[in-house]
């Protein structure tokens, strides 16, 4: 990466540290364009220069946030020595790092409040949920392949599994810490032998 590109990428970064602070702060709908250029000093068009627009700057910071979550995930995994602890486990960390997170909150509004959403926008919102359960089938095909699980159709149970995170993720977005945790201990336990070999 030579000098330019390297600048390029700093000031790309700089916009997305700032953004992801207001986003946080104010909310998506609440922050403009022109907060992020106020608290940036960079002008409009090199923030579109960046990023085409202000959905697809917060699309970013959702793709950056995912990799993080990932890569804290792998860096833990091998500790787990049976899927249904990796799934345990995995719920524990979903409710730890993202309960009550303010960038969940601005996260929850962008995808309930984007009705002129682009086919761009819907793409890439497509493609987020997408690879989040690609990783779900993975982690249930481990728990079929070891023989943990009955024989199901990993897709619809990817799914399933997603559908039940998310919808814990909203019932519980303003429960106390110690109080969410059972709650996610007991959805894991009812999924679980639902799909438990017998």
């Amino acid at each position: 990466m030579n000098k330019k590109q390297q600048q390029s990428e700093d000031t790309k970064r700089r916009i997305a540290e700032a953004a992801k602070a207001l986003f946080m702060q104010k909310g998506y709908k609440s922050t403009s364009i022109e907060d992020i250029v106020d608290a940036t000093g960079s002008s409009k068009g090199n923030i579109y220069y960046h990023f085409k627009s202000k959905e697809g700057l917060f699309l970013h910071l959702i793709e950056e946030w995912d990799l993080e979550w990932f890569q804290k995930w792998m860096s833990r995994e091998e500790q787990y020595t049976t899927t249904m602890d990796k799934l345990f486990r995995m719920a524990e960390q979903l409710v730890k790092d993202d309960l009550n997170h303010p960038f969940t909150k601005a996260l929850d509004e962008f995808i309930t409040n984007n009705e002129a959403a682009t086919e761009d926008v819907e793409q890439k919102i497509s493609d987020i949920f997408n690879k989040r359960l690609e990783f779900n089938q993975q982690l249930l095909l481990q728990g079929i392949e070891s023989g943990e699980f009955e024989k199901h159709n990993v897709e619809h149970l990817s799914i399933i599994f997603e559908s039940l995170l998310a919808g814990l993720c909203q019932l519980t977005r303003i429960t106390k810490l110690s109080d969410a945790l059972p709650v996610y201990h007991s959805a894991m336990h009812v999924f679980l032998h639902g799909i438990a070999k017998k």
